[in-house]
C-alpha cells in the first residue's frame, strides 16, 4: 500500500457496483475489506487482487455475523483506521404490492434497508473524524418502474437514511452520502435482462435499456465506482447527506414524445 493509502470496508464487494468501488481503492493503493456472502467470488477477488483485500463471507442479512465482522476488522486494523464504509449490497425483486409474497418482501428488507442499517451500526463505530459512509440506493428511490414495489420503497428508506446519519453525525465529523445509479451492466441487470428478454440475447435487452438513458446506454460499474471514491475521499469533505445521480440523464427527461417539426 502507499504510504496515503486507507482502509475501507464495502459490503457486496465480490460483484457489481461493489466490486467495482473495491477495484478502485486497491488502484488508489487502499487495504479493502470485502464483505459478500459469495465464498467462491470473494476468494477469487482475493486471488486476483492480491493483499490488499481480505474477504469475510458475509450475508448482510445477518445482524450478528455483521457485528462479528466488524470485530474481526477492528482488531485488524494496527495499521491504521478504518477511513469509511461503502454498502453496496443488494438484491432485485419484482412484484407489486399486491402479489408481492411477504417473504419476498422480507428478503428485500433484510438486505437492502437492514443490510445497510446494520452494517453502519456496526462499522460505525471503528469510523474517526474524517471517515465516511457511502450508500448504493438507486434512481428507483425517486421513480419507480412497474413491479418493483418492495425494491423501490427499500432504495427510498436508503435516502431518509443517509439523510438523519448525515445529521447524526455531522458532529462526530463523518460524512455519509449516497449514490443513485440508473441501470449498470452488472451481474443483477444481466440476470433480469435474461429474465424478462424473451427471445433477445441478454445484450440486446441491455442495449434496449440502455437507450432509455439519454447518454444512450448504461452505465459501466467502473463510472459508478469514480464516484463512489470522490464520495470517500477528503476531495468531497463538505459533502454530506447529499445523493448523487449516477444515471446517464434519465431523471432528467420526461418521456413525452414531441411531434417532429413539420416533417
Amino acid at each position: 500500500m502507499s504510504s496515503g493509502a486507507r482502509t475501507v470496508a464495502v459490503t457486496g464487494g465480490a460483484a457489481g457496483i461493489g466490486r467495482g468501488a473495491v477495484e478502485r481503492f486497491v488502484a488508489a493503493g487502499d487495504r479493502v475489506f470485502v464483505l459478500d456472502r459469495d465464498a467462491d467470488a470473494l476468494a477469487a477477488l482475493e486471488a486476483e487482487l492480491g493483499d490488499q483485500v481480505t474477504g469475510f463471507a458475509v450475508d448482510v442479512a445477518d445482524r450478528t455475523a455483521l457485528a462479528a465482522c466488524a470485530q474481526q476488522v477492528g482488531g485488524s486494523l494496527a495499521g491504521g483506521p478504518l477511513s469509511g464504509l461503502v454498502c453496496a449490497a443488494g438484491i432485485q425483486r419484482y412484484g407489486t404490492v399486491v402479489d408481492t409474497p411477504a417473504s419476498t418482501y422480507d428478503e428485500v428488507m433484510a438486505v437492502n434497508v437492514g443490510g445497510v442499517f446494520f452494517a453502519c451500526q456496526s462499522f460505525l463505530p471503528l469510523i474517526p473524524r474524517g471517515g465516511s459512509v457511502v450508500v448504493v440506493a438507486s434512481v428507483q428511490a425517486y421513480a419507480a418502474q412497474h413491479n418493483v414495489a418492495a425494491y423501490s420503497m427499500g432504495k427510498g428508506a436508503l435516502l431518509s437514511l443517509v439523510r438523519a446519519m448525515a445529521v447524526d453525525h455531522a458532529a462526530d465529523g463523518i460524512r455519509v452520502n449516497a449514490v443513485c445509479p440508473g441501470s449498470v451492466d452488472t451481474p443483477m441487470l444481466r440476470t433480469s435482462a435474461a429474465q424478462f428478454g424473451g427471445d433477445r440475447s441478454t445484450d440486446e435487452v441491455v442495449a434496449e435499456w440502455g437507450r432509455s438513458h439519454p447518454l444512450g446506454r448504461v452505465a459501466t460499474t467502473a463510472e459508478v465506482a469514480e464516484v463512489i471514491h470522490f464520495l470517500a475521499s477528503p476531495a468531497a469533505a463538505f459533502v454530506t447527506g447529499a445523493d448523487v445521480k449516477v444515471d446517464g440523464g434519465l431523471t432528467a427527461q420526461l418521456a413525452v414524445i414531441l411531434p417532429e417539426d413539420g416533417r
